[in-house]
């Protein structure tokens, strides 16, 4: 018998980890980026960005988790990272560059919060952003492109961070 959300057997759990959103301005990637919080039960979604839509399109996409979804909207991203900082956050992004570590390589720190950041949907993650980082991962691909969707990446990452805490949680 296939399972429901009524009758699933899996149990809720948070994990110290924000998503925060340089720029991303599609609103379907944001319900989207709304669900996937949700699925893998992050703490909080942080858009930075002058024009983060919040209309029709995104709640439809979203399918009623921007009402569960801790979330808040910051025009600057830089003021948004300072603060993550003070607060002992990790901060990685999710980009590739000529000095990016592999997702399934990485180890993700446990002993603090962490941060990981998403870029705009056509220039990826700002290089201001890049140097602020205290590291820089991205995806093995082994196509022609170099690229995928905001929400696929971030659908990738987050599986794994999450696989990672739960793992050493339950060591």
């Amino acid at each position: 018998m296939q399972l429901n959300h009524y009758n699933t057997s899996f149990s809720k759990k948070t994990f110290p980890i924000t998503l925060v959103c340089d720029n991303v301005t599609n609103a379907p990637n944001i319900g989207s980026l709304f669900r996937i919080a949700d699925a893998f039960g992050i703490e909080k979604l942080i858009f930075c960005g002058s024009d983060i839509p919040f209309g029709r399109k995104m709640t439809k996409t979203s399918r009623a988790t921007e009402k569960v979804v801790k979330y808040e909207i910051c025009e600057n991203i830089l003021n948004v990272i300072a603060s993550l900082k003070k607060e002992n956050y990790s901060i990685i992004s999710l980009e590739i560059t000529d000095t990016s570590k592999a997702l399934h390589s990485y180890q993700f720190k446990k002993d603090k919060p962490l941060a990981l950041v998403i870029g705009d949907e056509n220039f990826g993650v700002s290089e201001d952003i890049l140097k602020l980082s205290d590291a820089v991962i991205h995806i093995d691909m082994f196509g022609q492109n170099s690229s995928m969707n905001v929400v696929q990446a971030a659908n990738i990452c987050l599986y794994e961070m999450t696989k990672q805490l739960v793992k050493t949680s339950n060591s």
